[in-house]
C-alpha cells in the first residue's frame, strides 16, 4: 500500500516519474514526462537505479565500481536533464538510488508523495517491449499509481500533440 498522494488541492503538484536506464527508449519516456509536466503545471522526476549485483567484489574494487556507477548515473541524468531544459523548458528533478530496479521505483514513489504517474517507454517493436515494460507486465511488479507506456518510435512533435 502506498501513502496517499499529495494532490493539487492539498498544495502539491502532479509529478511524472521517468526511469533513466541507458536504453534508447528511456529518453522518450523522459520527454513525455517532461511535456506532460509542463502542460499540467507539474514536475518531472528522473530516476536512475544502480543495480547492486555489480558490486560483489573485494572492498577496494567494490568502492571503485560503486564510484564509477555513481558517476555514470550522474552523467546520464545530467545529459537527459540538459536536453529537457533546452527542448522542453522544464527543470527535472534527478534521483539516484541503489538497489533492485522495481523495488527502488516503488521506494521512490513512496518517498515522493507528489509522484502520480510512472512513465515508461516500450522498446522498438522488433526488440520486444524492453526490460521495464516486461517487468511491469510480470507478476509482482504492479505499481500503486497509473503507468503510461510510450512507444519508443514517437517523435517530439507527436509527444507534444499527445500532451
Amino acid at each position: 500500500m502506498v501513502s496517499q498522494r499529495i494532490g493539487r488541492e492539498a498544495g502539491g503538484k502532479r509529478k511524472f516519474l521517468a526511469i533513466i536506464d541507458g536504453t534508447p527508449e528511456c529518453t522518450r519516456a523522459a520527454s513525455y514526462a517532461a511535456y506532460r509536466a509542463k502542460a499540467s503545471g507539474g514536475g518531472a522526476v528522473l530516476l536512475f537505479v544502480i543495480e547492486p549485483a555489480d558490486f560483489q567484489h573485494w572492498l577496494g574494487v567494490e568502492k571503485l565500481m560503486r564510484a564509477e556507477a555513481q558517476e555514470e548515473a550522474e552523467n546520464a541524468l545530467a545529459k537527459v536533464a540538459e536536453d529537457l531544459r533546452e527542448v522542453v523548458g522544464i527543470e527535472p528533478e534527478g534521483v539516484i538510488r541503489e538497489g533492485k530496479i522495481i523495488e527502488e521505483i516503488h521506494a521512490q514513489i513512496e518517498a515522493d508523495r507528489e509522484i502520480a504517474i510512472l512513465v515508461l517507454a516500450a522498446g522498438e517493436a522488433g526488440e520486444g517491449p524492453g526490460p521495464l515494460v516486461s517487468a511491469v507486465a510480470g507478476k509482482g511488479a504492479a505499481f500503486p499509481i497509473p503507468v503510461t507506456i510510450v512507444p519508443a518510435s514517437l517523435t517530439d512533435e507527436e509527444i507534444i500533440s499527445l500532451c
